[in-house]
Formats: structure tokens, sequence, C-alpha cells
């Protein structure tokens, strides 16, 4: 538990001196498994929870309760409002939400990204799909969440954490208050205190680790694209020419980047983005950028230019706000260059709206 941390733990939990109660009718099935203990009840079951420590600031942008079962999370998590329950009508996911742009900025905020799931039920998403779901529904000030990340894969967890955190911090929500099993989580979060009940201690988020998000991008064959066709969201077919690049983030194949070059007669000595695909138990950790611009910096490096077409909401808004990126002429047009005949997922609308950018990197 220490290795998270830089600096020591700073404050004990104090406990009530007023104890939480429950009482059982003592029967005789209950009366006989006791007796090989030698154990004594008088059926009252008596736990003292901790208190909410003085120093604990008063707003905050996000706080962690952490702790096994019965330690006394959810008793704390009282103190801070009603646990936040979701509840979703039998259309389409996006429909929950107040607006067309609520619905694509919250989704995608939690790792929600694929666009074919955003017009699901969410009867029939996936364990992990409905973690991110709820989450998006969840991103307002003063909520408070119990079992947190209890029921999704461990890089689900943590990807949704770092998406979470950026999220909370960028749009300066308040008094999040999240209660969770899990330890892993915690220098993702980054959290602006740690409630620890298991060692009965507190401390500053400040306190924590900064967490390892660098990915290592590698040439590849474009074999390694049997593995992410089935994420991409129009097709699963991909350009044999294409240049090919996987990203690794601690020993795990994450993501993958297909380029094209420009065909001769049009832009000289350019490439463009043709297959971009983060796995989706680690989409919300920011991988997608990451990948995309190491790669465009390699072909600007060697004296190519590199530009990049979108129509996901997500990825054009960032590239329209990056330092990194230069919009084209053609950035925030309606498209109309592209036939549906390559698409196998579903059909694009040919005047949908598209991103175009050219990668310019760093001065």
């Amino acid at each position: 538990m220490d290795d998270l941390f830089d600096e020591a733990w700073g404050f004990d939990l104090v406990r009530s001196n007023v104890p939480l109660e429950s009482k059982v009718v003592l029967d005789d099935i209950t009366l006989e498994l006791t007796k090989p203990f030698d154990f004594q009840t008088d059926g009252v079951s008596r736990f003292y929870p901790y208190l909410i420590p003085d120093g604990l600031p008063k707003r905050f942008a996000l706080g962690v309760i952490v702790g096994g079962s019965g330690s006394g999370k959810s008793s704390l998590l009282k103190h801070f409002g009603q646990v936040s329950e979701v509840v979703w009508n039998d259309g389409s996911i996006v429909s929950n939400f107040g607006s067309p742009a609520e619905a694509s900025e919250k989704l995608s905020a939690a790792g929600l990204m694929s666009i074919p799931d955003w017009v699901k039920p969410f009867s029939v998403l996936s364990n992990g799909q409905k973690f991110r779901a709820n989450l998006a529904r969840q991103l307002v000030s003063n909520t408070v969440i119990d079992e947190f990340t209890s029921v999704v894969d461990r890089n689900v967890a943590k990807a949704a954490s770092v998406s979470l955190s950026r999220y909370v911090r960028s749009n300066e929500l308040e008094n999040i208050v999240l209660a969770t099993c899990h330890r892993d989580i915690l220098e993702f979060l980054q959290p602006d205190w740690v409630i620890d009940t298991d060692r009965g201690q507190w401390a500053s988020g400040r306190y924590l680790q900064q967490p390892n998000l660098v990915v290592k991008v590698y040439a590849c064959s474009n074999s390694i694209w049997s593995t992410f066709a089935e994420h991409h969201y129009l097709t699963e077919k991909i350009n044999k020419a294409a240049h090919c690049f996987a990203a690794v983030w601690e020993g795990q194949l994450v993501g993958f980047y297909a380029v094209l070059a420009y065909p001769s007669g049009t832009v000289r000595n350019a490439y463009r983005g043709h297959r971009l695909v983060i796995l989706p138990e680690f989409q919300g950790f920011g991988f997608g950028h990451s990948l995309a611009e190491v790669v465009a910096q390699h072909y600007v490096d060697n004296g190519k230019r590199f530009f990049a077409k979108t129509s996901h909401p997500r990825l054009g808004e960032y590239r329209d706000q990056s330092p990194l990126w230069k919009a084209t002429s053609k950035n925030h047009k309606r498209r109309t260059d592209v036939s549906n005949k390559h698409l196998t997922r579903w059909k694009m609308n040919p005047n949908r709206w598209s991103y175009s950018h050219e990668y310019i990197g760093g001065s």
C-alpha cells in the first residue's frame, strides 16, 4: 500500500463513540451453528464507524474512500450525500442525455467512444460498457458513487479513472466522492484526498505518485490488424499498402495505427491516417492521441507532411485545440468525397461533418 505514496500518511481517523447496531433473533439454527466455535452473542452486532476528519477540505474536486468490505466505507460515504443511482429509458443510451453535445462529450469522457454503441439500449451493453455509460451520466458536481470499478476489468477501471479525473478538473466539477475496495486506481484518479478505512488513516492526494501513461510505439506487420479489426467503428478492412504501427503500454498491446501515402498527383511527400483503433478496455487513457502524434512526428521528422481526417467529435475537437495540429481548408466541412462501398459496419452519411488537420508538431 505504501508504494503508491511518495511520503508517509499523515493523519489517523477517529471512530465514533456511538455504535451502529443491528439485532437478530437467536433461533435454534443460529445457536446450534455458533456452539462449536465457543462464540457467545446476544444477537446484537455493533460497529463503531469512523468520523469525517476535521481537516478534510469542504471544497474539493475529487475524493476517494478506499477499503475492504465491512470496513466502514458506506458509513462515511453517507456524510457526502445520497449515492448516485442511474435510471435508463428503453431508447438509445444517447437519448438519456439533455443534448447531442452533452451525450458526445460525456460518453467520450467516460471512455465509451464507439458511435455504434451510442445508439444501443443500455440493456444490451457489456458490463464494461454499462459501467462507462453510468459514469458518463454521473459526471456532475456533488456526485457520490459507491463500489466504483468493482465490476469491471482492471484495465477498464484504470482507464475510466484517468478519464474521470481529467474531465472533473478540466470542467471544474466539485465535491465528487468515490468509494472503492480497489487501490490500483488511486494513482490514476489523482484525488484531492484519500480516506483509507483499512488503515484507519487519511491523507492528501498530493502524496500519490504519478501514473505511467507513456506508450511505446513500434512499426509492425499489418497482420496485427486482426486483433483490432472488430473494434473499428466503420470497417474491418485495411489497405494492404498501409504502413502499420502498434502501441504497447506496460507490456500490453493497446493500439494500432495504419498510415497511407497520398497518391501521386495529389499532395507531394505526404501521408495520412488510415485506421486508428484503441482496444476498448484501454479507451480513456488518451493513448489514441499519443499514438497518432508519435507516428505523425516520425513522418514530419523525416521531411514528410502528415494529415488526418476524422468524423469523431472527441478526436476532432482535441485536434482543433491542440497546438500540434493545424486545421486544413476542409476542417468543419461536410464531406462529399467518400464512398460507402468499403464500409462494412454501418453506412455513413455522405454529407457528414468532418474534421481535417495537418500535424505540425511542437515548435
